[in-house]
Order: C-alpha cells, then structure tokens, then sequence
C-alpha cells in the first residue's frame, strides 16, 4: 500500500469512528427538535384526539424489534404521567408523513406539546427517565 492510500485509509476510519460515536451519542435520546415547528393534527395520526399535555408519536415498521421496546417505555410513561397518550405510526403505511417529517429510521420517535407541535424527537429506544424528563420540560 501506498503511503498515500495509507493516509486515506486512516482518515476513513477515523471519519467512520467519528460518526459511529456521534450517532451512539445521540440514539434514544430526546433533543431539541430541528429546523421550523411542526404541527401535527389527530387526523394526520389516525387518532381522535391529542394528549392533554403531550404526545408521545412512535414510527415504527414490522419487522422493527427495537420498536417493541419503545411501545413499552412510551406506554409505562403515559401511565404514569397524567394528560399524556401515545399514538404509534406505521411508517410503511404513512410514507407522505413520514417523508415530511424526515424520519429516517424506526424507532423514531416525536414529544408533541399540547398543540401537536414537535417539541423533541429521538432515534432508537429512549430511555423512560429520559422521557419523563423531556415531558417535565415540555409540558405545562
């Protein structure tokens, strides 16, 4: 090998490490969401109506297993917290939403506020103290 295709050798693995510890850093935890303030109504979520104080949107797909887990943290937490319900998306079946919403893989899930504004969102299986602390600052 070249001294040359050496240096390029490392510099992709360095990259790769990068992005590996960046996406580690960041899967299952609720940050701020990106860019302008989606509002999502009941209809565009097949549901009837929103929570009270806070939605919990799950996409998820069928052969997602670590959508599983996720449908049980959200549950437990909308148990738990009063004025909270969860809506789970199939994104199969919801592409256009799903497009809109730049959701790129399942588990992928959004914190509404009240209003169905987007308020968080997190990637992978997130953790319920997470949850219930991304509501405690959302919600009134």
């Amino acid at each position: 090998m070249s001294h040359t295709g050496a240096i390029a050798l490392l510099v992709a693995l360095g990259v790769a490490v990068l992005l590996g510890v960046t996406r580690s850093i960041r899967t299952g935890r609720l940050h701020t969401s990106d860019g302008a303030a989606v509002r999502l109504s009941p209809a565009e979520l097949n549901t009837d109506a929103l929570g009270e104080r806070a939605t919990l949107v799950h996409f998820s797909s069928a052969f997602c297993r670590p959508c599983v887990a996720v449908r049980h943290v959200l549950h437990d937490v909308a148990e738990r917290v009063p004025g909270v319900q969860t809506v789970e998306v199939d994104a199969e079946s919801h592409l256009e939403l799903v497009r809109r919403l730049g959701v790129a893989s399942t588990p992928t899930t959004l914190l509404l506020d009240s209003q169905g504004v987007e308020r968080r969102r997190a990637t992978g299986v997130p953790k319920r103290q997470d949850v219930l602390e991304a509501l405690s600052a959302v919600v009134d």
